[in-house]
């Protein structure tokens, strides 16, 4: 089946829980709250979307950016039933690309994915500290 790549589209919010749902990343998502989901999507800076021949979206990279520092990778989700053929590399490249490869991309990897990002040429960081929602 063909993939066909974007980086000039914002997913629709009811395929975006879908693809979320479908790749896990759901598991660490708000994915039962349409207001947040749709701030999401309104407020992020680029996104790279994968689709398959019947246009049903199979992956995303969604990224909060300055254009000039960093970059933030904030989703990567790919089907489950379509990774292990490139997917997630590929959209991680696009989305940098289109923020600016002179930026620095940060990303908090989902715990399922900490093998996978060293294999795509990600360095691990020693220090990252966050203050969770209240």
């Amino acid at each position: 089946m063909t993939i066909s790549f974007s980086s000039d589209s914002t997913p629709h919010i009811d395929e975006f829980i879908d693809v979320l749902q479908r790749s896990t990343l759901a598991e660490r998502r708000p994915v039962d709250d349409r207001d947040r989901i749709a701030g999401m999507l309104a407020n992020a800076d680029r996104f790279a979307t994968a689709r398959n021949s019947d246009g049903l979206l199979v992956g995303v990279a969604r990224a909060i950016t300055d254009f000039h520092y960093c970059t933030y990778l904030s989703d990567l989700a790919v089907d489950e039933n379509y990774q292990r053929q490139g997917i997630g590399r590929k959209l991680i490249k696009l989305v940098h690309e289109a923020c600016g490869l002179n930026t620095t991309l940060i990303l908090l990897a989902a715990p399922k994915a900490q093998t996978y990002y060293p294999h795509v040429g990600l360095e691990a960081h020693s220090s990252c500290w966050m203050i969770k929602p209240s």
